[in-house]
This record gives structure tokens, C-alpha cells and sequence, in this order.
């Protein structure tokens, strides 16, 4: 789904909440610059549209991205990022580090040795994967 330029993808065979899918995706965003302080969310409604789920979903995604500080709700002029751009450089490269840890622990349970983990990354940062 794209809203506004963004790129928000909901699995719905995964074994992560659908919530928690859309809450992470925003996060990362924000942490690295894409969504930056003052930049609008899609409504809920529209948002919850496109990917094809309930708008409660969306609400709770919202919901925790503003209990963590990272966007504000209000009445009439929607969801709006909160983050500061200077605020969010450790934040977005401790995102990144958990985000390394991840894939490597992925790359090792399929058994991928070091140097195809490597080659998967740069193949993806070349290809614009994930833009």
C-alpha cells in the first residue's frame, strides 16, 4: 500500500500482529528521516482501507506510536509525527542495530553463511529495496 509515499506492507501469515506490522513500519520511517516532525499519517480510515483491515487495527498501531512519543492525535487535523529530525539519529541507528540482529538471526536459522547474508544486504541497498 501506498499513502502519500509511503510504502506500508501487512502480512498477514506472519506471526506478528497486524498492529504491531504497521506500528513498526512507522517507527522505522520516522527513525530514519522518512516521516519527519510535523508530517501527517494517513487517516485511519484510509489507511485501514487500502491494506484491507479493521480500523481498530490502525487505531492500536496509532495508539502506540503515540504512547511512544513518536507521532500526536488530534481531533480535526489528524496523526501528525512528533519526533524531532535532530532527536532521532540515536534512536534510528539503535533501530538499525536491532534490525542487523534480526536478519542475522534469520540468516542463521536458514544457514546462510556470513558472505551470502552480505551479499543479500548490498544486493538489496543496490536495488532500492524496501524504498
Amino acid at each position: 500500500m501506498t499513502a502519500g509515499g509511503l510504502s506500508i506492507r501487512v502480512d498477514s501469515g506472519a506471526p506478528v500482529p497486524p498492529f504491531e506490522q504497521i506500528r513498526r513500519q512507522l517507527a522505522d520511517l520516522i527513525s530514519v528521516g522518512r516521516l519527519r516532525e510535523g508530517d501527517r499519517l494517513p487517516p485511519v480510515r484510509q489507511l485501514a482501507s487500502d491494506l484491507g483491515l479493521a480500523n481498530n487495527t490502525v487505531v492500536r498501531a496509532y495508539r502506540e506510536l503515540e504512547s511512544a512519543g513518536l507521532v500526536h492525535s488530534r481531533r480535526g487535523s489528524g496523526t501528525r509525527v512528533a519526533a524531532a529530525a535532530g532527536a532521532v539519529d540515536d534512536h534510528a541507528r539503535a533501530k538499525l542495530a536491532e534490525r542487523a540482529r534480526d536478519f542475522v538471526t534469520a540468516a542463521r536459522l536458514l544457514g546462510t553463511s556470513d558472505e551470502d547474508a552480505l551479499a543479500a544486504v548490498r544486493h538489496a541497498l543496490a536495488s532500492g529495496e524496501g524504498t
